[in-house]
């Protein structure tokens, strides 16, 4: 049966990396617009000031620290929202860490710390999520952010790439089970291309320059409305940026090109010309930098492709709009009726 998702006054949303990031910018947004959020976090101190400020906004929000690569602690944040709220409606698996380094220097325990919480905190939230929801009246909805590296690969990132490659696996996978349970669950993957968050400065980073994002980079806030979209209306999957989604396209249509443009793309990486030591990031450990939803580098605020797959009827209805204006723009050119019949 499908899932009857509700609006978002009506909802208890769980939002995994709520500390930073587009995790916090989609907190921040769900609380606004009436949800009560439930946050989760390593980093105690941030989740703490995030739900004072929501609150001090009228918002209601309460938080659980959470380590996702643990699945007990998982379990925990769900059963302590059902106890605070009742239960929850929309379970959000975010939380992601990186490593920038090739995949000969990255160190194994590195290499499977980005699993744990990349891949495994989304196992343990979508699993801890579906046992909720599939006897819950109505259901509801999990997303799983992945990333547009869900569908290409690239230098540099090669851990955390992999790691969103089994995120779309997995997440399809849950798909087509609930499906087949005819499960009253909306699951929905969401790809963002290079978005504006703390991510290069959260990273750990083995190259010695200065991480940063390629071009052309989004506002987490562009991620945030993808995310809430979902959370009300069933999608299958949403690419956040046009960008990105072109990238993709040249990786599926041209594989053996694509392989060749992208042994460049470690320039568009870092910034050669700002040499630094290594950088521990927080892989496994908070740094106490957490409680900005923008990094250094801050996006683009509105995607016209992301705004098509959210609002496909608008979108439809200003293609319409710009054909028609067209029309008559070229008829009053020629002199002569655009619309036939008319005088």
């Amino acid at each position: 049966m499908p899932a009857r998702l509700k609006p978002l006054d009506q909802q208890v949303i769980v939002i995994t990396g709520a500390s930073s990031g587009h995790g916090l910018a989609t907190a921040r947004m769900a609380a606004a617009a009436g949800a009560r959020v439930m946050l989760a976090a390593r980093d105690e101190e941030a989740l703490r000031e995030i739900c004072n400020d929501i609150r001090a906004e009228g918002g209601r929000a309460d938080y659980v620290v959470t380590d996702v690569g643990d699945e007990a602690q998982v379990q925990r944040l769900a059963d302590q929202t059902i106890a605070r709220f009742g239960g929850f409606d929309c379970w959000v698996n975010n939380a992601g860490i990186g490593i920038y380094s090739e995949l000969l220097d990255t160190p194994i325990e590195d290499h499977r710390k980005i699993f744990e919480t990349n891949y495994w905190g989304v196992v343990h939230g979508s699993l801890a999520a579906v046992r909720h929801l599939k006897g819950k009246n109505g259901g509801g909805a999990i997303i799983n952010v992945g990333s547009i590296n869900s569908d290409m690969s690239g230098p540099l990132l090669g851990a955390y790439n992999a790691s969103k490659h089994a995120v779309k696996g997995f997440t399809d996978a849950l798909r087509i089970e609930m499906k087949a349970d005819d499960a009253p669950i909306s699951i929905t993957l969401i790809k963002p291309s290079a978005i504006g968050t703390p991510f290069t400065e959260h990273g750990r980073n083995m190259t010695g320059y200065e991480a940063r994002l390629p071009q052309p980079i989004y506002s987490p806030e562009i991620v945030a409305h993808a995310i809430l979209d979902a959370a009300q209306h069933p999608r299958r999957a949403i690419t956040v940026g046009a960008g990105g989604k072109l990238q993709v396209l040249g990786a599926v249509l041209f594989p053996s090109l694509f392989d060749r443009i992208a042994t460049g793309m470690r320039d568009s990486l870092l910034y050669k010309d700002r040499p630094q030591p290594p950088v521990e990031g927080n892989l496994y450990e908070p740094q106490g930098n957490d409680g900005r939803a923008e990094g250094r580098q801050q996006g683009r605020k509105f995607s016209l492709f992301t705004t098509g797959r959210t609002h496909p009827a608008a979108t439809l209805a200003m293609v319409a709009a710009t054909g028609v204006g067209g029309a008559l723009l070229y008829a009053l050119q020629k002199g002569r009726p655009a619309i036939a019949g008319s005088r």
